[in-house]
């Protein structure tokens, strides 16, 4: 080109037009804000500091008008439908540790997703306290966190609406939230891979009382496998179920079983209430969504003494980690008797993780343990070290170890030996078994 100084303009309207194209690329793909947010947030007096700023966008959000706080609730729930659409398990938003981005949970890996635009504190505070109801507020401020359910208004495969489980806390001053994905189908028991002894052992039909624990970290499951037993049950057995749970997650229809929902916090006011409770209502069946503190504990271990079959949950990540600890949450002098009491009760541990899946996906790995005699005795005196061994050696009962499943899971070419070793409790034993 003859002419220099054309040439240098070209090369900058050339320029300008990627940079125009790819700030187009990394525009959100979400709607502005709705316009009350930028009011309300102006509108926050500069001598509030911390909390007190967020208790002073509560009393603006209490005070919208309807039209408000729909357009508040619409703008969430575009968030929302996203983590629908990646089949995400979980979405986390909101303060410092976000950094004002959505994150999700696809297949295991969380990572925040840049196009759906980035947020101040104060707006993300705003849209989760629009969420919540003026008793949801008060146990917010109150406790620094509040469990709550929320539902999604389209319909998921079965005609129900999408639900999550929903939990909104206080994150250095400003609001953190997680939403978990609640399935909207359920998987068959047998799709689990259980031994057939100990699929029959969580039958009302077959063993009508005992304690059943299914544990694990969270996110490996649990409640998958709790309504998978639910529903087996439920369609098996003229029987009453009672699901206590903090929130309800997945809503059974009654089909052989009447189910009940009690959540805590909106039906009942805690674990201990729901389940003293459940024995005026002539229950078969008790479901605890989770057992976390003395008081829990010992209410179910009750209810299963007075001859129920209950099931429940723990955060531990193997069979004799759950019954240290257990025992473990009471004072010395009485763990004796709550060893005694609960190797009375218990029929069942299932401890599992949730591997990633060779192609994609996750699949299921666990630890078994059916009591029996002498693991009883073990529990009675304290020997709980012995039980690893009495379920390796218990196949013909059901029970496996971990290191057994995932071992199992890496002959059928569904994981790969690294992730077997990954996730595996006792490494060494791993490492003898894929030699």
């Amino acid at each position: 080109m003859n002419n220099p100084a054309l040439a240098d303009i070209l090369a900058q309207q050339v320029k300008l037009g990627a940079a125009v194209s790819k700030a187009r690329v990394r525009a959100p793909i979400v709607p502005q804000l709705p316009a009350i947010v930028k009011t309300i947030v102006d509108s926050i007096p500069d001598s509030m500091y911390d909390e007190d700023r967020v208790r002073y966008m509560a009393d603006q959000v209490n005070s919208l008008l309807e039209k408000d706080r729909v357009a508040l609730r619409d703008h969430m729930q575009i968030f929302v439908k996203r983590c629908v659409d990646l089949g995400a398990s979980d979405m986390d938003c909101g303060a410092m540790g976000c950094d004002g981005y959505f994150w999700y949970r696809v297949d295991g890996d969380k990572r925040r997703y840049e196009e759906l635009g980035q947020y101040t504190y104060e707006e993300t505070d705003l849209l989760f306290l629009n969420l919540l109801n003026e008793r949801q507020m008060k146990v917010l401020f109150e406790e620094k966190s509040v469990d709550f359910s929320y539902q999604l208004p389209i319909e998921g495969k079965d005609g129900k609406r999408r639900r999550f489980r929903t939990t909104c806390y206080f994150d250095n001053d400003h609001l953190g939230l997680n939403m978990r994905q609640i399935t909207d189908e359920v998987f068959p028991l047998k799709s689990l891979g259980f031994h057939p002894l100990i699929e029959k052992g969580m039958m009302f039909r077959h063993v009508r009382d005992g304690l059943t624990l299914v544990t694990g970290v969270t996110g490996s499951g649990k409640s998958t496998t709790l309504d998978a037993i639910i529903d087996a049950n439920n369609e098996d057995v003229p029987a009453h179920c009672v699901i206590i749970a903090k929130p309800i997650e997945f809503m059974h229809d009654s089909k052989r079983c009447i189910v009940r929902h009690r959540e805590v916090g909106k039906d009942v006011i805690s674990f201990k209430a729901g389940i003293v409770q459940a024995l005026r209502q002539d229950p078969d069946i008790i479901v605890i969504g989770e057992m976390r503190d003395p008081e829990t504990i010992s209410a179910a271990l009750e209810i299963t003494d007075s001859g129920h079959k209950v099931f429940s949950t723990l955060h531990t990540i193997s069979a004799v980690e759950t019954i240290d600890r257990i025992v473990a949450e009471y004072p010395t002098e009485e763990q004796e008797r709550i060893r005694i009491r609960l190797a009375d009760v218990l029929r069942c541990i299932v401890s599992q993780k949730l591997c990633p899946k060779i192609g994609g996906g996750r699949i299921l790995a666990k630890d078994v343990l059916w009591m029996d005699s002498s693991s009883r005795a073990a529990i009675k005196n304290g020997n709980t070290g012995e039980i690893y061994q009495m379920m390796w050696e218990g196949s013909r009962a059901g029970m496996t170890t971990l290191e057994q499943d995932l071992l199992r899971l890496t002959k059928q070419r569904l994981i790969t030996p690294e992730t077997a070793m990954d996730f595996a409790n006792n490494k060494r034993r791993m490492q003898q078994l894929l030699r």
